[in-house]
C-alpha cells in the first residue's frame, strides 16, 4: 500500500513530486533508565509522556505562511499558545527541509519560506525567536532536518532550482522529480555532521530530529560508479546503500555526543519496518540496537485494523525493535476529518483507540501529531477529543545522556490553606506536583513548574518531585493531605 507522506499533507499535486513523500551515559548510546517509580512510597504515578507536534515549513505547510517579522512572530506565538493550552510539551520544528536553513548557516542558504526568496536574510534571528518562545512556555524545541533533499520539480522536463553555491554539484544526484545529496559520498556525510554541529553549537535546541527521507523511494539509482569507488566490503548494492545511511546516522549521533551531549537525537521512520529497509535503505533496528538513536518515532499513520499496514501491528513491531531507544508514536492527525483521510478517520474514536493502545504499551512514552495546523483546525472536533485525552499535564521521559547533576528531592512541603509550597535545592530544576484522590488511585500531574508554590483546590493527597534538564526525576516527598 502506498504511504502518505507527512510533509505533503493535503497537497495532492505534491504527491507526484516526491515518492517517499553534556549528557554522557555510563556507556555511549545506552540510555540511563528512568527511575521507576520515581518514588519509594508505593504510590501509582501516571505514565510519563512526550507530547509533540510537528511544524512542517517545507512549502510553508504549517509555518510561516505570512511575510514580515511581526506577522510571523505573532502566528508562531498563537500556534504555540494553543499547543500549551492543550498540554503539549514538545515542538518538532523543521529547520532544514530543502538544503536550506531557518538560521544563518554557513552551509545552506536561508529558507525561501521566510522571505519568499531563497538566500534572503529575513532581518531577524528566526530560530532564536522560535526557541526562546518555546522554552518560555516550558516546552522542548527539537530541530527537524531532512538530511538529503535539496530541491524538487514537478516533472523531469522542468528545471531544478539553482544549486546553492555552498553545495558542489559533484555531491548531488538528480532524479526525475528530486535532487538529493549523494548518500554514498564521505564528503556529504561530513557536511551533514558539520551542519548539525553548527546548529547545536549556536542554538539551545533540545533535540535534533530526522524524518524518513533517506534514499527516496520509487527511483532507479545509477550508482555503479559509487559502488566501485566506495563499496569495498559489500557484495550487494542494497547493503552498500544501507551502509551509507548507517554511516550518516552514526556520524550525526557521534557529532551530537561529542559536541553537546545533552541534545537528543530522534528519527521518524515510515510505519513499515520492511519498507524502510528495502525501499529507503534505512536499517532502523540496527540504529536502535547500536544506541545511535535516542528516540524512535515511527509514523503510524494508518488506522487500527488496516488490511496491509495496521496501526496495532506496526506498534507491536516497533516495540520489539526499539533497541535502546525510547519509543514515541507518530499519529496521522492530518487525516482526521479530511476528505481523503479514509472512513476510519472520520470519527474521533480512532484517536481514542490509538491512544489506548499506546497507553497500554509499557515501552511507549508518548505521541507526536502530524501536524500542528491540523491540531489548530480541529476538524470533526478531533482537537476537542485530544483536549480530553490530554486533560492533565505530563512529565517528559528521559532520553539520551545524563549530564546535569541529579535532581534533588524537595523539602519543607507545606500546605497552608489552598497554597502548597516547598523548597528546592540545586539549580536548573523544575518541580512536578502530583495529586492523588486517594492513596490507591493513579495520580495526575497538577503542574510542571519553575515556581516553588502553587494554589491547589482538590481534596486528596499531594507530593512534589523535581526534574532536571536531562528529564531525570527525583524521588518524591511524603504526601500531604488536603481535606
Amino acid at each position: 500500500m502506498k504511504r502518505v507522506k507527512k510533509e505533503l499533507g493535503f497537497y495532492c499535486i505534491l504527491l507526484l513530486l516526491i515518492t517517499s513523500c553534556g549528557k554522557d551515559s555510563p556507556s555511549p548510546g545506552k540510555p540511563t533508565p528512568d527511575p521507576e517509580p520515581p518514588v519509594s512510597t508505593g504510590l501509582a504515578f501516571p505514565k510519563k509522556e512526550m507530547r509533540a507536534a510537528w511544524f512542517a515549513t517545507v512549502w510553508e505547510l504549517d509555518w510561516p505562511g505570512v511575510r514580515g517579522e511581526a506577522a510571523q512572530k505573532q502566528k508562531y506565538i498563537t500556534m504555540l499558545d494553543r499547543l500549551k493550552e492543550l498540554k503539549f510539551n514538545t515542538v518538532i520544528f523543521q529547520v532544514k527541509g530543502m538544503a536550506d536553513a531557518f538560521y544563518n548557516s554557513p552551509y545552506e542558504p536561508w529558507s525561501a519560506a521566510i522571505s519568499g526568496t531563497r538566500g534572503v536574510d529575513p532581518g531577524y534571528d528566526v530560530l532564536r525567536f522560535l526557541i526562546d518562545e518555546t522554552h518560555a512556555r516550558g516546552m522542548e524545541f527539537h530541530a527537524w532536518m531532512n538530511p538529503y533533499r535539496i530541491s524538487t520539480r514537478a516533472a523531469a522536463t522542468d528545471a531544478f532550482a539553482s544549486l546553492p553555491s555552498t553545495i558542489p554539484a559533484a555531491w548531488t544526484i538528480d532524479l526525475p522529480t528530486i535532487r538529493i545529496y549523494n548518500p554514498a559520498m564521505p564528503e556529504v556525510r561530513q557536511r551533514l555532521n558539520d551542519i548539525v554541529k553548527d546548529l547545536i553549537t549556536k542554538y539551545s535546541v533540545d533535540g535534533v530530529h530526522f524524518d524518513d527521507y533517506f534514499y527516496p523511494s520509487g527511483f532507479s539509482y545509477n550508482d555503479d560508479a559509487d559502488f566501485t569507488k566506495y563499496g569495498a566490503g559489500y557484495t550487494k548494492k542494497d547493503d552498500f546503500r544501507r551502509g551509507n545511511v548507517d554511516k550518516a546516522i552514526e556520524g550525526v549521533y557521534k557529532t551530537i555526543v561529542s559536541t553537546k551531549p545533552e541534545v537528543v537525537f530522534s528519527v521518524s521512520p515510515a510505519a513499515s519496518r520492511s519498507y524502510n529497509f528495502n525501499t529507503m535503505f534505512a536499517d532502523v533496528p540496527k540504529w536502535t540496537a547500536a544506541g545511535w538513536v535516542d528516540i524512535l518515532m515511527p509514523q503510524l499513520y494508518q488506522e487500527i485494523g488496516n488490511s496491509s499496514n495496521p496501526f496495532e501491528g506496526n506498534l507491536a513491531d516497533w516495540t520489539q525493535f526499539r533497541g535502546k531507544s525510547q519509543l514515541v508514536i507518530g499519529h496521522g492527525y492530518y487525516k482526521f476529518g479530511a476528505s481523503d483521510g479514509g472512513a476510519a478517520f472520520q470519527n474521533v474514536d480512532q484517536l481514542t483507540k490509538q491512544f489506548e493502545l499506546v497507553g497500554k504499551n509499557k515501552y511507549a512514552v508518548g505521541s507526536a501529531m502530524y501536524s500542528v495546523r491540523d491540531v489548530i483546525a480541529n476538524r470533526i472536533k478531533i482537537t476537542d477529543k485530544l483536549a480530553e485525552l490530554y486533560a492533565h499535564n505530563a512529565v517528559m521521559p528521559f532520553a539520551g545522556r545524563e549530564v546535569a547533576p541529579k535532581p534533588t528531592t524537595p523539602t519543607n512541603v507545606v500546605l497552608n490553606g489552598g497554597q502548597l509550597s516547598w523548597t528546592v535545592t540545586g539549580a536548573n530544576q523544575k518541580s512536578v506536583v502530583y495529586h492523588f484522590a486517594d492513596l490507591k488511585a493513579v495520580g495526575k500531574v497538577v503542574a510542571v513548574t519553575g515556581d516553588s508554590k502553587i494554589d491547589v483546590t482538590e481534596k486528596g493527597f499531594y507530593c512534589v518531585t523535581t526534574i532536571n534538564i536531562d528529564n531525570l526525576e527525583s524521588k518524591a516527598t511524603e504526601t500531604i493531605e488536603k481535606k
